[in-house]
């Protein structure tokens, strides 16, 4: 499994609205591309081992190469590096 690169610029960016509910199976486009992965799939949701129910984690599908890249919810919330849906 993969890791992406943490994009933080430590700038103000908007904050893309995740729900929890939705987040399966929803489609996200990268806005700093590695390996000329560009959009993705959530997959699978990771629950939190100490807090049961609280999405802490998710695995995100490469749609081109069907790499695995398990990335941190919150990471999506930046949007200066995910976009909701397929741009």
């Amino acid at each position: 499994m993969s890791q992406l690169p943490h994009t933080s610029t430590g700038y103000e960016h908007q904050v893309n609205k995740l729900n929890p509910k939705k987040l399966l199976n929803s489609k996200w486009t990268a806005l700093n591309p590695q390996n000329k992965e560009l959009h993705f799939i959530v997959v699978k949701l990771i629950e939190s081992e100490e807090q049961e129910g609280k999405i802490e984690g998710c695995l995100l599908q490469s749609v081109m190469h069907k790499t695995d890249y398990e990335i941190a919810c919150s990471d999506l919330k930046d949007s200066s590096a995910w976009q909701q849906g397929w741009k």
